[in-house]
């Protein structure tokens, strides 16, 4: 297919593939002249997957390229997925305090979870909760278990999804998985919230 066609079929605009084709964000279509290009199904996907990141993800340009390298080569399924999952926990932001660090280490222990002590959502959690008590409103350790139990609830169906062999496969389908719920499960947090405080607070 033409460019014109591309853009049809991926909804996204002509002028926005020659962006990504300049970026690097989109491989180059197979010439068939000199100013001329053809374009498969796997570039309809790789849109798909691009403007999940920018338009749903919010991401940067610089740190969709680095979910994009995930994609190529033989790097191993469980390293494509850490370094996809730290390109979409957002800007680096300053180093959680040491007591937020410690308490998000313990809980992710206390879960019987193995992540990498050195990724970025462990960080973010650190922040989170420090964050909290600075505010003094410290999470009950209850309320962080119910938490934790709905967390690993959401994520084994998630991951259970995940198709396996090829680690390209696997990452965009993670990928573009953890980038469109997310909105669900957060627009879904809220609307449960409006509906237990008009149950409590009557209107």
């Amino acid at each position: 297919m033409l460019v014109s066609a591309l853009a049809a079929a991926s909804g996204v605009p002509v002028p926005t593939i020659k962006y990504y084709l300049r970026e690097g964000l989109l491989p180059p279509g197979r010439a068939t002249g000199a100013t001329r290009a053809e374009y498969g199904e796997e570039h309809v996907r790789r849109l798909r997957l691009v403007r999940a990141l920018t338009e749903v993800g919010g991401l940067p340009i610089a740190r969709v390229r680095q979910v994009l390298a995930c994609l190529e080569g033989a790097t191993p399924l469980l390293t494509a997925l850490g370094t996809a999952h730290d390109a979409l926990a957002g800007p680096v932001a300053p180093p959680a305090p040491a007591a937020g660090l410690q308490a998000a280490a313990a809980l992710v222990a206390d879960a019987g979870w193995r992540v990498d002590p050195g990724c970025a959502s462990l960080s973010q959690l650190g922040a989170a909760l420090a964050a909290l008590e600075g505010a003094g409103l410290p999470v009950e350790p209850a309320t962080l278990q119910r938490y934790v139990r709905a967390a690993d609830e959401v994520a084994r169906d998630e991951v259970a999804a995940v198709p396996g062999g090829d680690a390209a496969d696997a990452v965009e389908f993670a990928v573009l998985g953890t980038v469109l719920h997310e909105p669900v499960l957060l627009a879904l947090r809220r609307l449960a919230q409006q509906h237990h405080c008009a149950a409590r607070f009557g209107g």
